[in-house]
């Protein structure tokens, strides 16, 4: 993809479902970021006994973990909804009826239309989140190719990724214009 189509704009092409799987997409890369920063354990970390040197430190960063989570299956239910899904679907996956599902996640659905018109940037829990999400929104092109770079980095030797793992999936809308038909 050409560099060139980053800017204003460039949202525009893209369908609406690309943008919402985009969110999804960072919303998991963020996820991993911070979970994979649990793994490793610091020399200083530990007591000689293997308690904690800072009680409440490892709670802390488990429960940014599990609220990071659940902003990526907002978004993945977001994604489904834009793609067609129906409150039953997404019910049936979530086993509970389709009214607690819609009265759980419509309110996410309604934040993200919002952010597609551009009606109202600050809709949301937390105004840098939902900032961030409307930059992506209207900068799919440019968030894409961070992530492109992300998933390389993290490929660990996987082939068949491409050069372009994210935005070279984005589906992009028809920007061609229909002629109207003549009608004999």
């Amino acid at each position: 993809m050409d560099m060139t189509e980053i800017g204003a704009g460039a949202a525009a092409p893209y369908t609406d479902a690309a943008r919402a799987r985009l969110v999804m997409a960072y919303a998991a890369c963020e996820l991993a970021d911070f979970a994979r920063f649990a793994v490793p354990i610091g020399e200083h970390e530990l007591n000689p006994d293997g308690t904690t040197c800072a009680p409440g430190t490892a709670l802390a960063h488990a429960a940014r973990v599990l609220t990071l989570a659940e902003r990526f299956f907002e978004a993945a239910v977001v994604f489904e909804r834009v793609g067609g899904a129906d409150w039953q679907v997404i019910g049936d996956v979530l086993q509970v009826s389709p009214e607690t599902t819609r009265a759980r996640y419509a309110m996410s659905e309604a934040a993200f239309s919002a952010l597609l018109s551009e009606e109202d940037h600050a809709t949301g829990a937390a105004g840098e989140v939902t900032s961030l999400r409307a930059y992506m929104v209207r900068e799919p092109l440019e968030i894409a190719l961070d992530l492109d770079d992300w998933v390389l980095r993290h490929s660990d030797g996987d082939n068949g990724l491409g050069t372009a793992p994210v935005s070279g999936a984005l589906a992009r809308r028809d920007t061609r214009r229909r002629k109207p038909s003549m009608e004999l």
